[in-house]
């Protein structure tokens, strides 16, 4: 269970991190900016409406990977072929998830939680809130995503959630960290 402590030492981490990580990877947010304007019209950014914690609303910030006009929907319900050659690439190594740095640093986000849903995903939305997973912020990576649960199986995915919450402490999110970066799980990925 997340206490006070670890809910501090967890925002702490999530803010010396992500502006640590906005320093240091500003390089690289300067080369994709340009590489996915480059490959296809379009902006850099991808901007979505996303449920945060105690279900307010915040804008995630990812790099775009699907051609621009594409319908704004959750990444499982995504057609493959709106997804650009780049994405794909950017997608396979999570880059586009690194702008989400800064909504770890604004607080809308942490590191390691519970995947934000879009607010039309309401069937996700009810099976969290029967098990108070937005009692959390959202996590840039998380335990579902890393065993391959995506929000098209909401119990699964909220019983994942709060199986999460339930153990989470400072040690166990740099575990989900590290199982990330060495590129575990797959999350919600296009599937048709």
């Amino acid at each position: 269970m997340i206490t006070g402590f670890n809910m501090s030492l967890k925002r702490l981490f999530d803010i010396c991190a992500a502006f640590f990580g906005l320093i240091v990877l500003s390089p690289i947010f300067l080369v994709l900016v340009v590489l996915v304007r480059r490959s296809s019209p379009g902006g850099a950014l991808f901007l979505q409406e996303r449920v945060g914690r105690r279900e307010v609303p915040f804008v995630c910030i990812k790099f775009r990977t699907m051609a621009a006009g594409s319908p704004n929907v959750g990444s499982h319900d995504a057609v493959s072929s709106w997804i650009t050659p780049l994405g794909r690439k950017l997608r396979a190594y999570k880059l586009d998830e690194l702008p989400q740095l800064i909504n770890v640093l604004r607080g809308e986000m942490s590191f390691v939680g519970p995947r934000p849903c879009l607010p039309t995903q309401h069937d996700v939305i009810a099976a969290r809130r029967k098990r108070k997973v937005f009692s959390v912020r959202p996590g840039i990576t998380g335990l579902a995503q890393l065993q391959g649960i995506d929000m098209s199986t909401p119990e699964a995915l909220a019983e994942a959630d709060a199986r999460y919450i339930q153990k989470a402490g400072f040690w166990q999110d740099m575990i989900l960290v590290i199982s990330t970066l060495a590129g575990r799980g797959t999350g919600d990925a296009a599937t048709k």
